[in-house]
């Protein structure tokens, strides 16, 4: 049956083929292409995988490379707000390049930094995470019931944009990658959760706010 991870639907899903020797299916209703549930890696496994990773503010690279969320973010934000780095990984950078706005941001990582959460926030940033989530629904659910009304939910994850281009996708060939959103998901997510889509680009970035 396989019942989509985001929206639950329950219809037949259509397969979509990749290089990679893993499944993929895709939803009619909400357009999310998600793994096959039998290929998604244990938390050990993952952990593995995300150890290999050394990012960090030290990393010019890196950190232009969060410039592409934080610079359309910053059009919302103002010192004086309570923010939280949704999925840090192993080297917190987001919250300190906020630092120097002087704009406070809890981080947070289910593996490197479990960090206790405030029970609101007035915006959440999650950069290369929502790619991760294992139950998109649950997860998107619990950070929006954090984030205060009129909040911002700002998120950095490569949408797909063709079966063609799925095929040989560079974001298939990462085995702990299993939720890939499509435009069209973002407008489900706006319709399904209340919030408004403040700002998109042509592939990664999408910034809502919460009604």
């Amino acid at each position: 049956m396989n019942p989509c991870p985001l929206c639950a639907n329950t219809q037949p899903k259509q397969t979509v083929p990749a290089r990679v020797a893993r499944r993929y299916f895709l939803c009619p209703e909400c357009r999310l292409i998600f793994l096959d549930p039998v290929h998604l890696l244990p938390l050990n496994e993952e952990q593995q995988f995300y150890d290999t990773h050394e990012n960090s503010i030290d990393d010019p690279g890196y950190v232009g490379f969060l410039q592409r969320l934080l610079t359309p973010a910053m059009t919302f934000l103002r010192p004086g707000m309570q923010g939280l780095d949704f999925g840090c990984g192993p080297g917190p950078t987001l919250s300190k390049l906020l630092a120097r706005e002087g704009i406070a941001c809890d981080d947070f990582d289910p593996l490197f930094f479990p960090n206790p959460l405030q029970a609101q926030y007035d915006f959440i940033l999650s950069s290369e995470c929502f790619e991760h989530l294992h139950r998109p629904a649950a997860e998107i659910s619990a950070l929006l019931a954090r984030l205060v009304p009129g909040g911002y939910l700002g998120i950095m994850t490569d949408r797909w944009q063709s079966e063609a281009q799925f095929y040989d996708w560079h974001y298939t060939r990462d085995p702990t990658h299993c939720s890939f959103f499509h435009r069209a998901t973002l407008d489900w997510l706006c319709e399904t959760f209340a919030l408004n889509l403040c700002f998109v680009d042509e592939r990664r970035i999408a910034i809502f706010q919460k009604n």
